[in-house]
């Protein structure tokens, strides 16, 4: 189990389901949110369902936590402290790598714990859509029901597997610190730059995991942990399991041999200038 300082930055929604809470913006927060998910890989259409109506008041103490059981309870307390640790790890890398290796002072993110759906600044999102940044209020946006995804039907068990999948969502963090995110934003729908998006994250957490192994927080066999997370996420993984056969051109993460790649290449190197995945 990796175990170090952890964050503070945990911002923990769970139980509040995510529902009376209203959508502004109208239409141009709809396709900002279809952007986003989508170049974070997850399914616009799937959002754009759990949208509410439009002309709903807000009422963010409508829903009720839901009242779970002690050792469920017990359970979700030892993930949060999992996550905690993890993301302050992150903090410690990044707070000392973007200074010395991208001249850039890092700002620290939030995360954010939620069960069924949650607001964000990106819209409204459901557990389907997996873990996902949002730019807009610079979160990370986690249900721990994707960690338990991860072992039944990726195959991916492991802390340091669910460490990676952290690791991951705090590269999208960097790149947007580093204008990268807006960059890919402005040139519109493109898997290419959707892909190469996607890998230059894993080659972050990569990086992460270099110095996380410095610190004696990565045991023997965590990175393979990682690495096989990241194959079993490629594009081609999913869509092979999913409808039987491959369709690259639709790719918006990366296969599993790419994510596979470039997390090791980060890995091995410790430094961030070798993840220019969009020169690649």
């Amino acid at each position: 189990m990796l175990r170090g300082r952890e964050s503070s930055n945990i911002e923990d929604r769970r139980g509040m389901g995510g529902k009376g809470i209203a959508v502004g913006g109208g239409g141009i927060g709809v396709l900002i949110l279809a952007l986003v998910v989508y170049l974070c890989g997850g399914d616009p259409q799937q959002l754009l369902e759990n949208l509410p109506g439009q002309g709903q008041v807000p009422t963010q103490q409508q829903q009720q936590p839901q009242q779970q059981a002690p050792n469920n309870q017990q359970a979700n307390d030892d993930q949060k402290r999992f996550a905690a640790s993890v993301l302050g790890s992150t903090e410690d890398v990044w707070n000392q790598v973007l200074q010395q290796q991208a001249r850039t002072r890092y700002r620290e993110p939030k995360l954010v714990l939620f069960s069924d759906r949650v607001q964000s600044a990106c819209g409204v999102a459901g557990s389907s859509t997996g873990p996902f940044y949002c730019p807009g209020d610079e979160k990370l946006y986690l249900d721990f029901s994707f960690f338990r995804e991860l072992k039944t039907e990726f195959k991916a068990d492991g802390d340091f597997a669910q460490a990676y999948v952290i690791a991951h969502e705090v590269g999208h963090h960097v790149q947007n610190i580093l204008g990268t995110m807006d960059k890919v934003n402005s040139a519109g729908e493109n898997n290419k730059l959707s892909v190469a998006l996607e890998l230059q994250a894993d080659c972050y957490a990569g990086v992460w995991a270099n110095y996380a192994q410095k610190k004696g927080l990565v045991e023997a066999g965590d990175a393979e942990e990682a690495i096989r997370a990241a194959a079993a996420v490629g594009d081609d993984a999913i869509q092979k399991r999913a409808q039987g056969y491959v369709v690259p051109d639709s790719f918006t993460h990366g296969s599993s041999r790419d994510r596979m790649t470039w997390f090791t290449r980060g890995f091995q190197a410790g430094d961030m200038r070798q993840c220019n995945t969009f020169g690649r």
